[in-house]
């Protein structure tokens, strides 16, 4: 049977900080690496999704890379307004990860 799992009771971390004044960057870090596994098998997380949940074109994701010695994904997006910028909201890039905290994963029971 699958049922849909809230990414957050699947990991361990969830963060978003800056990558350079112009970039921002995402790790979702998995609590084990069966879980990571599992989770990287659906293939719902991807650049793809990334750029959907960040109303940004796909050429705005620069990297996404599944990093299996730390259970990890991770992905880097050009920022809307360089870091410091007037109109920038969030300096540090540590507020934009709450996007990712809706995904939901199918999950084999």
């Amino acid at each position: 049977m699958t049922k849909e799992v809230s990414i957050i009771d699947l990991v361990k971390v969830i963060r978003s900080k800056n990558a350079g004044p112009f970039e921002v960057t995402f790790d979702i870090i998995f609590k084990d690496k069966e879980t990571y596994e599992k989770v990287k098998k659906t293939k719902v997380i991807t650049k793809e999704l990334i750029a959907k949940l960040y109303h940004v074109p796909i050429e705005k994701v620069l990297y996404f890379v599944e990093f299996d010695p730390a259970n990890a994904i991770k992905a880097t997006i050009v920022r809307p307004v360089d870091s410091g910028s007037i109109g920038e909201t969030d300096v540090y890039g540590a507020q934009q990860h709450a996007p990712l905290l809706e995904i939901k994963i199918p999950f084999e029971e």
